[in-house]
Formats: structure tokens, C-alpha cells, sequence
């Protein structure tokens, strides 16, 4: 339709931009000359920047055609509309994974079962295909879950409650052929929870205390089929031997297969990116990673099978399950070590510390020469690393460990357990940490292997931490930390949007997730969260009643999220956009037409009867 005398554009735009964006769109289908203005450029960017409240330093996501698909994208293709609730576990949902082709998804709970999701139903429901509980090989509940590469295994970590319950876990490993167990190993601490480190082998832990407030954990690489050809072909291998000090152990292991980017995915910091840009140098003494060498950090004394029997019963004795999600304790092996410090006074156990660290420059393994050589173009092999969480100061995890695995690591079959090292070697030295400052929530790697994101709550600034059993309190509020693998340069991005509220030693791990334009989180505050990757806003917050503990997003969709809760639901998230799609009407099938038909038979008999044209 067209209007009366015509307003000048600039005057329409003007008004334009004094109008929130659905205005603006219903302004459009007035005439032919507000529609025009409508899809202006300039007043699209204007829109982005407020309605968002983005930083205007911040630029357009590379990616992107225009302003207004970059609004529409964000507004419009967000999981943030809840479509289906799954009610089948009968206690708290801890952990969601998705296969690689988003086909199959599994979740674990405290009901002590391990399920096993379609998402592929013609009608877009999701459906429970299986459920194993694993009560019968004496867990008390499943805690994580994960496909090995080609979506035919499933890796399954629970709470053991056998004999050295509180801080043992297990790692079943199952078919998703015929859905049979394959393999267990033992896992400990049970917040290692393990990972796959290719389609055939996996990586558990193990844990020796060697003094009041000193361990040895022990990195294991196991084969997922333990039914060998014969006795002279390994089904396990010892990966890492590494020293810890004050009461910190190794958790939460990952890995991660750096592939070599020359074009990162996302941006960061662009503060500081235009200030460089500005101070020719002057940013990269400001920005320097908080990155240091633990290459002569170290080690002591070596654990037998009897020291490890006399750990066990102290466990047995020592050991009770407090948690406030009971029976879950939150920071494994704390029992052990207030058990211990009870009749030790501070300045044994400092003096323990330092015979430890002075042990450990003498014993350990120097570190690995080649983790900091870049890798030649025409190399074909891309860098594995293992990641974990792990401390120095206190029990609480507050630093990332990193080690390079090598590719004659990959396997079981080589030398024998200890052939590596010589006699005086008995700890591996750690090839890089990153401080975060706070207690570590949760770790999660972008689908690139790119992008470490870490869920931390931070100490106060300028702490001081004299007693390695008196962490610094630590904030409610959640940071969420990026760090690039490539750099192994920490990107700070402190969103501070979701909350937790549990104390140092009830901390529990919080399940994120990225994809390749979003990130997520769990919360304590009976939410969980959506950021922009490249923005990073906040775009969504999804209710649950209770702590949400996973997210998950789909690697075939990122526009269905699921989410996790101690509601004992798993909620599924789609955005509007794909939600309008579902519901429109399908189109009716398009008529055939007669006359092109009619004309091209008309013509197939007309030449068949002549020849050369003429009849």
C-alpha cells in the first residue's frame, strides 16, 4: 500500500531509531517506502548496540551478512523455549552428552542409572531408548557419561561405594550395539571421571596419599575391550605419574586434540585488541597470560601395594559422607586429609611441604622439551593434550594442568610400566599451569578443541593463603574463563550472570557446554544460562526448580539445548525460530500441471510420426 505525501527518509529513520525493534518491524509493512528504511543498515547497528547493550568496540561477528541478520539471529535462534520435559529418573540428573552426530544423547543421576535418548522421532519428540543401572556392581550413582568418536561406546564414571567408598569411583565402559558391558575400571578419585582419548582406549586415575597432606596421582590409559588374544598384550598402561602438595589432587580429566588454526574461530578481548592496535606493543606487556612452568615442581616417595592397603583401611575408618548432596562428597579425599591433620600441627605440616617440593626437584621428570616448539606445516600430526584441574596452594582446585600426550602414548602396547623413566624419575613434571584464581565449577572444550571455557568462583583479590586446609572464600558469583590452546593464553571474560552459594568444601562440579556460537552453563540459582560467544552477552536464562547441574547442547543443531536439573528433569530447549517451524501447517503438495504435460506429449507424437519435420 502506499501512504500520502511522502516524510523524507532521513526523517523516517530518525523516528525509526526512537522505536524498539518490533515497532520498527511492524513500521515496515506500512509502504514500500518504510520497509526500505526499515532494513537501513545504519539503523539496524544502532538497534544491535542498544537493545543488546554490546560495547561499541566490540565488532560485527566476521561471519555475519548484516545488522539486521545479526539481530534476528541472536533474537531469533537462541534454545531458550522449553518443548518437552523428560520425567524417567526417579533423583537428581548430574551430567548430559550428546554423541558426535547428535542422533543419540545419555544422562546420569543419582537414581544410579545411565539412560540412553533418541532425538531423531519423526514427530520431534525425544524418546527413551535404553536404561542399565548399575547398582548391581555396587555403585551409588552415575556421574558423567561421554561416546568415544565414533558413537559405538559409551563411557560411564560413577561413585563407587565399595570398600574405600567415599572418594572411589568406577568407569564402566558399554556397547551401543547390543547395550552389554565391556569393561570396568577403577577410578580414584571418582571426580577424575575419565574421558576417552581415542575410539579404543580411555583414561582413568588413581590415588596414593604419601603424607598427611602429599599424594601421588597416577594417569592410566585403558583398552575398552579387556578380552585379550593372550597374556603378552596390554590392555593397560601408565600414562602420568604426578606429585601433589598441600591436599590438592588431579580431577576432571579431559582431552583435547589441538588442530593447528591459523583462523581462531571466535575474537577476543577486543579492549584489548584495539588498544594494541593503538599502543603499538604497549598491550602485550599488559596481557600476559597467567601462565608458569611447574617443570621443576615436584615429587616423592614411591607408593607399594602394601602402603596402599594401609591407606584403604585408614579410608574405611576415616571417611563419612557430609555433603549437602548427600550422598555425594563434593571435594574427594578432604575426609583423609582432616582425618590426618588432626594430631599435626602447622608447622609439621609446612615442614612437609618443603621436604616434599625438595623431593620432587630431585625425582621428577624433566619436562617435555617439545611442548612449546610450534609445529611445522608439513607436520601431519596435531598436538593432544591432556587437561585437569589441579592445585598447588590449597585443596581446592585453582589451576589447569596440562600435559602433551605423545603419539607413542596413544596406545597400551610398548615399554612396560616404569621402563620409561629412569630409577631416580618417579613423578612427571607438569608442562604448563594456568592459575584461575578460584575455585574451579566446571570445565568445557568449544567443538574445535579451540577454546578451553572454565566456570570458576574467585578468590579475593590479593589474597594470601597461609593454611592450604583454609582456602580464601570464595565469591558467589560464577566467572567464566576462556582459554585459547593454541596461545595457552587465558582470555578472562567475566560474565558474572549465574550464581552459586555452597562453601569451599561443598563446591560441586557444574556441567558447561559450547558450541559453535554459544556457550552454557548450569547454575545454583535454579537456572541455566546462554552466552554469545563472540559478544559475550547473556541471551537466555532457563528455569528449572531446583540446581541445574548440565548443559548439553546438540553437535548436529546448536538450536536444541538440554538441560539438567536436581529436579530430577531433563528439559528440552529449542529456539522460536525452529519452534515456529514445527508448528506451521506442512504445505500441500504442489499441483501438477496439465498444459506443460499436454503440450510436451503433443509434441513427442507429432515427431515421432514424420520424418525430417515433414509428415
Amino acid at each position: 500500500m502506499e501512504c500520502g505525501p511522502a516524510l523524507p527518509d532521513s526523517l523516517v529513520l530518525e523516528i525509526f531509531l526512537r522505536l524498539p525493534h518490533d515497532a520498527v518491524l511492524r513500521a515496515g509493512q506500512t509502504c514500500r517506502q518504510w520497509l526500505a528504511v526499515s532494513r537501513d543498515e545504519f539503523l539496524w547497528r544502532e538497534l544491535f548496540y542498544s537493545y543488546y547493550r554490546i560495547p561499541r568496540c566490540v565488532p560485527r561477528h566476521p561471519a555475519a551478512v548484516s545488522w539486521y541478520r545479526e539481530f534476528k539471529r541472536l533474537f531469533d535462534c537462541i534454545p531458550c523455549v522449553e518443548v518437552q520435559t523428560l520425567r524417567e529418573h526417579s533423583d537428581q540428573v548430574l551430567h548430559l552428552a550428546f554423541s558426535h552426530r547428535g542422533h543419540r544423547f545419555s544422562s546420569c543421576s543419582k537414581d544410579c542409572t545411565v539412560k540412553l535418548w533418541d532425538t531423531e522421532r519423526p514427530d520431534g519428540n525425544i524418546s527413551l531408548v535404553h536404561s542399565s543401572s548399575m547398582r548391581q556392581f555396587n555403585w551409588g550413582y552415575t556421574q558423567f557419561s561421554q561416546f568415544n568418536a565414533d558413537d559405538s561406546l559409551l563411557l560411564v564414571s560413577g561413585v563407587y561405594l565399595g570398600p574405600h567408598h567415599s572418594s572411589s569411583g568406577e568407569i564402566a565402559v558399554i556397547s551401543l550395539e547390543n547395550y552389554t558391558l565391556l569393561s570396568r575400571v577403577r577410578n580414584k578419585p571418582y571426580d577424575v571421571f575419565g574421558c576417552w582419548l581415542n575410539e579404543t582406549h580411555l583414561i582413568s586415575g588413581n590415588l596414593h596419599w604419601i603424607g598427611n597432606m602429599t599424594s601421588c596421582s597416577v594417569l592410566w590409559l585403558n583398552k575398552a575391550f579387556q578380552d585379550i588374544e593372550s597374556e603378552n598384550v596390554n590392555v593397560v598402561k601408565r600414562l602420568f605419574k604426578i606429585q601433589n602438595i598441600n591436599a590438592s589432587t588431579i580431577r576432571t580429566v579431559m582431552v583435547a586434540h589441538c588442530r593447528r588454526h591459523d583462523n581462531p574461530d571466535l575474537l577476543l578481548d577486543y579492549e584489548a585488541q584495539s588498544q594494541a592496535r593503538r599502543q603499538k606493543g604497549l598491550q602485550q606487556q599488559q596481557h600476559q597470560p597467567l601462565l608458569f612452568d611447574l617443570g621443576t615442581s615436584g615429587s616423592e616417595e614411591e607408593d607399594e601395594e602394601e602402603d596402599e592397603e594401609d591407606e584403604r583401611q585408614r579410608e574405611a575408618k576415616s571417611r563419612s559422607i557430609t555433603s549437602a548432596r548427600i550422598p555425594q562428597p563434593t571435594i574427594s579425599g578432604l575426609e583423609h586429609v582432616l582425618h590426618s591433620c588432626k594430631n599435626v600441627g602447622q608447622m609439621e605440616l609446612g615442614i612437609e611441604t618443603q621436604v616434599a617440593q625438595m623431593m620432587g626437584r630431585l625425582h621428577t621428570k624433566a619436562p617435555d622439551p617439545s611442548f612449546n616448539e610450534p609445529s611445522e606445516p608439513s607436520e601431519g600430526e596435531d598436538k593432544t593434550y591432556l587437561l585437569f584441574t589441579t592445585g598447588s596452594l590449597t585443596y581446592s582446585p585453582h589451576q589447569i594442568g596440562i600435559k602433551l600426550i605423545k603419539p607413542d602414548q596413544m596406545t597400551t602396547s610398548g615399554p612396560v610400566l616404569g621402563e620409561e623413566r629412569s630409577s631416580e624419575e618417579f613423578f612427571d613434571s607438569l608442562d604448563h599451569v594456568i592459575d584461575i584464581h578460584g575455585h574451579i565449577i566446571g570445565m568445557g572444550l568449544s567443538p574445535d578443541h579451540r577454546y578451553l571455557y572454565v566456570n570458576s568462583r574467585a578468590w579475593p583479590a590479593g589474597c594470601v593463603i597461609s593454611d592450604p586446609m583454609a582456602p580464601p572464600p570464595i565469591a558467589e558469583e560464577i566467572d567464566l574463563h576462556v582459554i585459547d590452546l593454541k596461545s595457552l593464553r587465558e582470555e578472562r571474560r567475566s560474565l558474572r550472570a549465574h550464581r552459586a552459594f555452597t562453601p569451599n568444601d561443598e563446591c560441586f562440579f557444574i556441567f558447561l557446554d559450547v558450541s559453535r556460537d554459544f556457550v552454557a552453563s548450569g547454575a545454583e540459582d535454579k537456572h541455566g544460562y546462554i552466552w554469545d560467544r563472540h559478544y559475550n552477552i547473556c541471551l537466555a536464562r532457563l528455569a528449572h526448580d531446583d540446581v541445574v547441574n548440565s548443559v548439553a547442547f546438540s553437535p548436529a543443531d546448536q538450536e536444541l539445548l538440554l538441560s539438567a536439573s536436581d529436579d530430577s528433569t531433563i528439559k528440552v530447549w529449542r529456539s522460536p525460530r525452529m519452534v515456529r517451524l514445527a508448528q506451521a501447517p506442512a504445505r500441500p503438495p504442489r499441483p501438477r500441471s496439465l498444459l506443460p504435460s499436454w503440450l510436451s506429449r503433443n509434441k513427442n507424437s507429432s515427431s515421432a510420426g514424420s520424418v525430417n519435420g515433414k509428415p
